[in-house]
This record gives structure tokens, sequence and C-alpha cells, in this order.
């Protein structure tokens, strides 16, 4: 089994900051590609950030210079610090994993729960 796990989401003012994390677990063979996602209400679910395994990273152009991904291999975990907070970045924010599984040498999309970020103005 494999579990994403997001935590860290909530309710803060415009201009405040956030910063979600996310731990990947269970049978991992190699974990590849992390990033975040978020969907707002009656929208689609829309990249905000990716991290390879060997750190280079990807952002949408919305949160370019107010977004940071990073990822700690090691505790198979990545991480997200949103600063500069705006009311427009409200929506559930999904963690994404791809990882290889123990007993295949296939790539697997793997999902979070959804952590909800609100932001007031």
């Amino acid at each position: 089994q494999v579990q994403v796990v997001e935590s860290g989401g909530g309710l803060v003012q415009a201009g405040g900051s956030l910063r979600l994390s996310c731990a990947a677990s269970g049978s991992i063979s190699r974990l590849n590609a992390m990033g975040w996602y978020r969907q707002a209400p009656g929208k689609q679910r829309d990249m905000v950030a990716t991290i390879s395994s060997s750190g280079t990273t990807n952002y949408a152009d919305s949160v370019k210079g107010r977004f940071t991904i990073s990822r700690d291999n090691a505790k198979k975990m990545v991480y997200m610090q949103m600063n500069s907070l705006k009311p427009e970045d409200t929506a559930v924010y999904y963690c994404n994993a791809k990882i290889v599984r123990s007993w295949s040498t296939q790539e697997y999309d793997y999902w979070g729960q959804g952590t909800q970020v609100t932001v007031s103005s």
C-alpha cells in the first residue's frame, strides 16, 4: 500500500503565508516527481508547482515569485511555502506523487485527500 497525506492548509488573510506538507509512505521503490495541484469550486484541477527527483521545479505563472516548492527525498516529503497569498488562491490543494512500486517497474500516480486553503480579503 502507498499513502500520500497532506497537511498545513487553513484560513489566512490576504498577504499572509501558509506552508503545506505532503508525506508519501508505503512500499515505494522510487519516488519520482512530486507536485501540488489545486481545485477551486466549479473549476478544474490545475497544476500549481512540481519538483523532479533531482530538484528541478516548475510553477504556474500565477504563483511564480510567491510560492516555493521543495522536497526531502530521505523523508519522502514535499513542501510548498506560500507567501503573499491572494483570495484567488483559495482552493483545495492536492499533493501528487509519481511512484514506482517495489513490485513493478511502472510509474503510478498517487493523490492525497486534499487540504483546504482559504484566503480572506
